[in-house]
């Protein structure tokens, strides 16, 4: 992503956000193609991910922590003919809402006191053909929500802000 100048007036307008966002869901993956598991609170480990998913398990890269936004739920929700959906069938760590989790791509972002980076789209794979039906995939384009790398580790709990953080990228 280019890096705007900083006294740039588009620069000014990206990190203009009206209201903070909210962590409203945790899932963790402890292998691949297991079932996610529900946790109330997570310890988020410094360039790994969340502790006891199988993500975390080697450092660095780009993928370390998924997230979904909950008002795109709603959007995929309505595209398959449902009431709603189990935010574990999309393979994403966080849900969130309240903030555009595509803005904070290329930025540095604060969940409690968790430092991440959104590092790029998280597209939907041909998993979601499976767990949600057919057309699944392509309900799930545009509404994949983003990848992020950690960058200041902590513990996350169900109900911390989600914050820009002004002036870091």
């Amino acid at each position: 992503m280019t890096k705007l100048n900083p006294t740039s007036p588009l620069r000014s307008l990206m990190e203009t956000f009206p209201i903070e966002g909210r962590l409203e869901w945790i899932g963790l993956r402890p292998g691949r193609r297991t079932p996610l598991q529900s946790m109330n609170h997570v310890e988020v480990i410094t360039d790994h991910g969340l502790a006891g998913d199988h993500k975390a398990q080697r450092a660095g890269g780009k993928r370390q922590v998924t997230l979904i936004q909950r008002e795109h739920m709603a959007a995929v929700a309505q595209l398959l003919k449902r009431e709603a959906i189990d935010p574990a069938l999309l393979r994403r760590n966080l849900l969130v809402s309240g903030i555009n989790l595509l803005a904070l791509r290329g930025e540095r972002f604060r969940i409690g006191t968790v430092v991440l980076e959104g590092t790029g789209p998280c597209e939907p794979c041909s998993r979601m053909e499976e767990v949600l039906g057919a057309g699944g995939y392509n309900a799930m384009r545009g509404h994949g929500g983003i990848t992020a790398r950690v960058l200041a580790g902590g513990v996350i709990a169900v109900g911390d802000a989600l914050a820009y953080e002004a002036g870091a990228s």
